[in-house]
């Protein structure tokens, strides 16, 4: 987790770097003292329309937020950094606040591996998702790591039948509880009817083609419990999101 911890502060920072030596650029321009150059014009017109400039975008995560809303979600991302860094590792990850989330995921196997000598192989996640709220969660626990943050598309979690159920009228996200993300050496497959639930990043569900075939949107997959098949909640798509447009 140090090593992950690391990882996040170094994208974190290249990324405000570049916006604040583009708006200082950008300050200059305006006073005359400097050129303005077509890329400071077109971060000009971004930043007319409420929307992230390319400059910005090059250097950070995926987002399909307007401006306002994704420099908010900026400071709370860089809020949760400054609390694992002043408070130590947090009871509860933000998974959607990670720039590298694949990072994150990997580490905590890796820990596992380490801690139990096991080969990192063989380690999978398990899941469990929680009914105590993120407020009530003040201990880490003893293997794994709890994660929250993400949004149900297509479908609901309800908390007393501890399944995947169908949407409310005129719902569109609801938010996912608390889960538990439990790393087990040579996993076996659960008996009961699980729906393998994707997970990605942005709404878009779409993303750069890696050369492993995986999407740079796409984090994994929960397997959720329902009471339908697979086929069910395909074709509503039903995906967990980390990441709203707004």
């Amino acid at each position: 987790m140090h090593a992950v911890l690391i990882h996040e502060v170094i994208g974190y920072n290249k990324l405000l770097g570049v916006i604040s030596r583009s708006l200082s650029d950008m300050m200059k321009a305006l006073k005359d003292s400097d050129v303005m150059s077509s890329n400071m014009e077109l971060m000009a017109l971004s930043l007319f329309n409420n929307t992230v400039p390319d400059m910005w975008k090059s250097k950070a995560y995926p987002s399909m937020k307007p401006l306002a809303s994704w420099v908010l979600d900026l400071l709370q991302r860089i809020r949760f950094l400054q609390g694992w860094i002043s408070k130590g590792i947090p009871p509860v990850f933000w998974i959607s606040g990670f720039f590298f989330p694949q990072s994150f995921l990997t580490g905590t196997l890796q820990d596992y591996a380490r801690r139990f000598g096991q080969a990192i192989e063989t380690v999978e996640f398990d899941f469990e998702v929680l009914v105590k709220p993120v407020s009530e969660i003040t201990e880490m626990p003893t293997t794994g790591c709890y994660i929250y943050g993400l949004f149900l598309e297509g479908a609901r979690w309800n908390n007393m039948a501890g399944r995947l159920t169908e949407s409310k009228p005129m719902e569109l996200h609801t938010e996912m509880p608390v889960i538990w993300l439990i790393p087990k050496a040579n996993r076996k497959l659960p008996t009961c009817i699980v729906y393998l639930c994707p997970i990605y990043r942005t709404l878009s569900q779409a993303g750069t083609l890696f050369p492993t075939g995986l999407s740079s949107n796409y984090l994994t997959a929960l397997e959720l419990p329902t009471d339908h098949c697979q086929r069910h909640w395909i074709k509503r798509g039903v995906a967990l999101i980390c990441a709203l447009d707004h």
